[in-house]
């Protein structure tokens, strides 16, 4: 499994979603947008170890441990992966004219190949529209209570345990 976290804005939620992906074995992960690099050679020393430190107080170690990379071009990369044969998946809610499955629909299971990437987006917009036609399936949490969603790093454990245990 790869995970993209695209425009993620909060770096405790990326280091989280790192811990998380680590601990359920993600093969790689891809950082787009605004989303906070690990490690990020571009950023001037003081700015870098600030992200790092940042990302470092919930990732608990798991930012070495991943291979991770940024890209400036998702959409590409994307399109790139779809090529070797991997399913585009999004965790999403509340999305309109788009067929979207539970993680707990039993009709999940037989969409499912065993390549995914899976896309998170935007912590209160989601991932972002550009993106919607190259993916392949839209899936989401089922929710009980009156809240709409979960935090993006809650939200990307669930799906990850769904998803391992084959949805």
């Amino acid at each position: 499994m790869i995970l993209v976290l695209d425009n993620i804005r909060s770096t405790y939620n990326v280091g989280a979603i790192l811990r998380t992906a680590e601990g359920f074995g993600v093969e790689k992960v891809i950082l787009s947008g605004y989303t906070p690099r690990v490690h990020d050679k571009d950023l001037l020393p003081h700015l870098r170890d600030k992200l790092d430190h940042e990302i470092h107080k919930t990732a608990l170690g798991a930012e070495d441990m991943l291979e991770i990379y940024a890209v400036d071009d998702i959409k590409s990369e994307l399109i790139g992966l779809k090529k070797q044969g991997w399913q585009i998946v999004g965790l999403e809610n509340n999305i309109k004219n788009v067929p979207i499955y539970t993680l707990n629909d039993p009709k999940l299971k037989k969409k499912l190949t065993n390549k995914i990437v899976l896309i998170l987006g935007e912590e209160v917009n989601g991932i972002d529209y550009s993106l919607h036609d190259i993916i392949d399936l839209f899936i989401e949490i089922p929710m009980k209570g009156q809240k709409e969603s979960f935090n993006v790093s809650v939200a990307a454990g669930v799906a990850l345990y769904a998803l391992n245990m084959g949805g």
